[in-house]
């Protein structure tokens, strides 16, 4: 007999995929058992089959390549249908399975990839998204450990067919290595921490066209890594040698900076069941009555130890990912800089505020209307107009981290920056988000120092629209190259770096 694929609460009601997929095995289980009927009279029967095959190989370990042997047999569309099962499985019922389910449901993966299984990449991402971050819990971990080994054993073939879910484990597993480094001092941690170090800097050094597909969030993942051996000769070479990733029409990391990260990569760090709740605050409460859905939210995510650890996802996730249609905007729904200024004061520890911040404003600092999208950048600028009078000290913290960005973020790069940073408030009046800058300069409770800074820069700088921006992957005209990030300031001197560099002699 079968052993029960998920384990429930006494107080939980019968997970209806589990019975569908259960109800199929026991009603087919005759014809699970060699020799095989191979004969299917309807895509319904075909249906039921797979159902059965799938229940068979989760919850009969001693009898999955009996059962994987028979589904081979059988398959007449490419393992289309046994992948959607498998996804549904790992969105609905991963946390509830039991621990032989997960052994098998990591084993049939690696099936699916030798035979490359039509939608392998989209069952990959869901199990990449089951891995929490900053949760040092012996399953999750477990779970972070199999799919970098996954990655590594069956690189060849997924480079082959799949290339792209790779960049997809490249950014989940920088965001993931972020955290697990700060427990240094963990032993149980180390194996783990290897793997991921060999995964990322493996196909950074051996893949790095790919590794561009993912954009400008890339630095920012790099980042928080600089203080890694193996990360900080990347960024080395980065720095003083370009060419030795070997990617073709690669000649400066500025070009990365003038490339958006799509939408899709800040899914990674979400997992399901945090997105369905985010996206169910941002789309149907309404402002003032969201304090007790914070609450449970808060107490679910974030209140969990190394749980601040995700804000810095969450908030990249709401400006880049969650863009609300015109009809919620327009609505008493809470807006989305709402959320985010609630969500800063969740940060208890200055790093973690910090880095929340930087993903904030992240995408202002390259912006360039012809390819970044305002919605991006509209949450800072009303977090910071919203706040005022009220909050006035959040107002002063967001503007004044801003500009600290723009003076020091990358000072070879500047240029850039202020550019970037001037078509942001440019695009931000022209798209109607705020009437005019007025509303921060002309501001009498704001800091005189503040709005001083903020006037010279707007009349020092083209506000609107920059048109001599150079395309997206095209290098503008040649620039110092960036100096290695001291994220302990939460900004990129990149002059001092290269001082450093000289100092040592290791420039040549």
């Amino acid at each position: 007999m079968a052993s029960e694929l998920i384990l429930l609460a006494s107080y939980e009601a019968k997970n209806q995929l589990q019975l569908s997929l259960k109800k199929a095995f026991e009603l087919l289980e005759s014809k699970l058992r060699p020799p095989f009927p191979l004969t299917i009279s309807n895509p319904e029967e075909y249906m039921h089959l797979n159902q059965a095959i799938l229940y068979g190989v989760l919850c009969e370990p001693h009898k999955a390549k009996v059962h994987m042997k028979h589904l081979h047999a059988i398959v007449t569309d490419g393992y289309e249908l046994f992948l959607s099962l498998l996804v549904k499985i790992v969105n609905e019922l991963y946390l509830k399975l039991v621990d032989s389910a997960k052994n098998q449901l990591i084993w049939v993966t690696k099936e699916m990839v030798d035979v490359s299984a039509i939608g392998i990449d989209g069952l990959l991402v869901c199990l990449v998204r089951q891995v929490v971050g900053a949760d040092f819990s012996e399953g999750n971990l477990w779970l972070c450990s199999e799919l970098a080994n996954l990655f590594l054993c069956k690189w060849d073939c997924l480079l082959e067919e799949e290339p792209l879910v790779m960049t997809s484990a490249l950014y989940a597993y920088l965001r993931l290595l972020a955290d697990h480094c700060r427990l240094s001092v963990d032993v149980k941690l180390d194996a783990l921490k290897q793997l991921e170090i060999k995964f990322c800097v493996k196909l950074l050094r051996e893949q790095f066209h790919l590794c561009l597909k993912i954009g400008r969030d890339l630095i920012r993942l790099l980042q928080d890594l600089v203080h890694v051996p193996e990360f900080k000769a990347i960024w080395k070479d980065l720095v003083l040698n370009p060419g030795k990733f070997r990617a073709t029409g690669f000649l400066d990391i500025s070009q990365l900076y003038r490339t958006r990260t799509s939408g899709c990569y800040f899914l990674l760090r979400i997992t399901p069941e945090m997105e369905t709740q985010l996206r169910f605050l941002l789309s149907c409460v309404k402002f003032g009555s969201q304090k007790r859905y914070q609450a449970w939210f808060a107490k679910k995510f974030l209140l969990r130890p190394g749980g601040e650890a995700v804000v810095v996802d969450i908030v990249r996730f709401i400006c880049c990912s969650h863009h609300p249609s015109n009809e919620v905007i327009q609505s008493d729904i809470i807006p989305r800089w709402a959320v985010i200024g609630w969500l800063l004061t969740c940060c208890r520890k200055s790093y973690f505020e910090a880095v929340a911040k930087l993903a904030l404003f992240y995408d202002w600092l390259f912006f360039d209307e012809r390819v970044d999208n305002v919605m991006n950048i509209e949450p800072a600028m009303l977090l910071m107009v919203y706040s005022m009078p009220k909050y006035m000290k959040l107002t002063h913290s967001l503007l004044e981290f801003l500009l600290l960005l723009v003076d020091n973020y990358d000072l070879d790069r500047k240029s850039i920056i202020v550019r970037g940073v001037s078509s942001a408030f440019g695009t931000l009046v022209q798209k109607g988000v705020v009437c005019s800058m007025d509303v921060l300069t002309c501001c009498d409770v704001l800091s005189p120092f503040l709005r001083e800074r903020l006037q010279n820069f707007l009349l020092g700088s083209n506000v609107g629209a920059p048109k001599d921006l150079q395309p997206v992957g095209v290098p503008a005209d040649p620039m110092p190259l960036l100096s290695l990030p001291d994220m302990s300031i939460m900004v990129t001197p990149a002059a001092s770096q290269k001082r450093k560099l000289q100092a040592r002699g290791e420039m040549d």
